[in-house]
């Protein structure tokens, strides 16, 4: 016997976000399958020169992101949501901290979500909820 359950997808994005959000996935799928050490090396590359994202510079970006991608929409599709979701950011000169960890309480489960401005984006659960155990940051530009 199957699960009922609907995937809500965000309000109508404008045609040129929508291309670029559907660029951005097809980047986070294959960064997705590499290993966690590569994925960090490759987004502390790709931070330079962005200036740290705004929350509504990242929901905007998470909300194109699952507009355009069934996949990263799914309950299991959290590491190229969040990839996306950042890769889409630094294509227009931000960047928010991409972060992986697991769940406080139980069961267990890995996720990977973007946080902006000191609070976790668009993810419905409490502060203190994830276990944050590897986290790519903005640079700080007065260094």
């Amino acid at each position: 016997m199957t699960t009922p359950s609907a995937l809500n997808r965000p309000a109508a994005v404008p045609f040129a976000r929508r291309a670029a959000a559907r660029f951005a996935v097809a980047l986070a799928k294959p960064l997705a399958l590499l290993p966690p050490r590569r994925i960090r090396a490759v987004l502390g590359v790709l931070r330079r020169g962005a200036r740290p994202a705004s929350y509504d510079q990242a929901k905007n970006a998470r909300d194109a992101v699952l507009a355009v991608s069934l996949t990263c929409l799914g309950p299991q599709g959290c590491l190229p949501r969040s990839l996306a979701a950042t890769l889409l950011c630094r294509m227009t000169g931000a960047w928010p901290t991409w972060c992986a960890g697991a769940r406080v309480k139980p069961p267990f489960g890995a996720h990977a979500w973007v946080e902006a401005e000191g609070r976790l984006v668009d993810e419905h659960v409490p502060p203190g909820y994830f276990a944050k155990l590897m986290a790519v940051e903005p640079l700080d530009r007065a260094k």
